[in-house]
């Protein structure tokens, strides 16, 4: 696990997309590593932003968020992605800070936590919840406005293109991360704990009304979010 940050670092990042009226995606990198990192950004009924994974931009992109609307809500996927949570606080301390229950402890080794994603008071449009199955450790977040219902997942799913080199060897050949929609072998060990559990959660999701498209935390959206189900078949 990196270090989290303790200062603003801008690390190489593409531009913002708006994805719809109320969801916003910026891919960006990592250090030292081939993997792409995603942040996702809602906004809520009262205009007020969700930030899930947070990434530093430039800032121009600040700027244009900060026109967009208020960060309210910080939000830390999982014990792993906290690189840069305490710096993202340090810029809106007036932002709560959530996570999954079970990644509470970690996530608050390097920022204070308010609450937890079950604990989080409902939104017309933006909404938690934790993934069963996976011992509080990993959640969801979805998205409902005109377009659409959007589906945004942390580590459980990968959409990560095969990369070149040993480090894209060791992703593909050994972690099975690369390729397409799938679960890493990674997330079927550590995370999917109770996988029946998990499988019936995943099917549920993959319910959801209008849903529109998955956002990962690592790479590419998942444009065909049937796919959830084949994930699911395949627990």
């Amino acid at each position: 696990m990196a270090k989290a940050h303790t200062s603003w670092k801008v690390l190489p990042h593409g531009a913002i997309e708006k994805l719809s009226e109320r969801v916003w995606r910026v891919e960006g990198a990592l250090p030292n590593m081939p993997l792409k990192r995603v942040m996702t950004v809602a906004r809520r009924s009262d205009g007020s932003l969700v930030v899930h994974n947070a990434i530093p931009l430039g800032d121009a992109e600040m700027a244009e968020l900060a026109a967009w609307g208020k960060v309210a809500l910080i939000v830390v996927p999982n014990g792993y992605h906290r690189l840069d949570a305490r710096v993202f606080h340090d810029r809106f301390p007036e932002a709560r800070v959530i996570c999954p229950a079970g990644a509470r402890k970690k996530v608050e080794e390097v920022v204070p936590v308010s609450g937890t994603y079950d604990e989080e008071p409902a939104d017309p449009v933006v909404r938690f919840e934790t993934l069963q199955g996976t011992r509080g450790g990993e959640g969801a977040m979805i998205v409902v406005d005109g377009g659409g219902t959007t589906l945004v997942l942390n580590d459980l799913v990968f959409n990560m293109p095969h990369a070149p080199g040993f480090s894209g060897f060791v992703l593909r050949r050994l972690a099975g991360s690369s390729g397409g929609p799938k679960m890493s072998r990674i997330a079927r060990w550590f995370i999917a704990r109770d996988k029946p559990a998990l499988k019936t959660h995943l099917e549920k999701l993959a319910g959801l009304p209008q849903l529109k498209r998955v956002i990962v935390s690592h790479h590419q959206v998942i444009e065909q979010p049937n796919v959830l189900r084949e994930i699911a078949a395949s627990l």
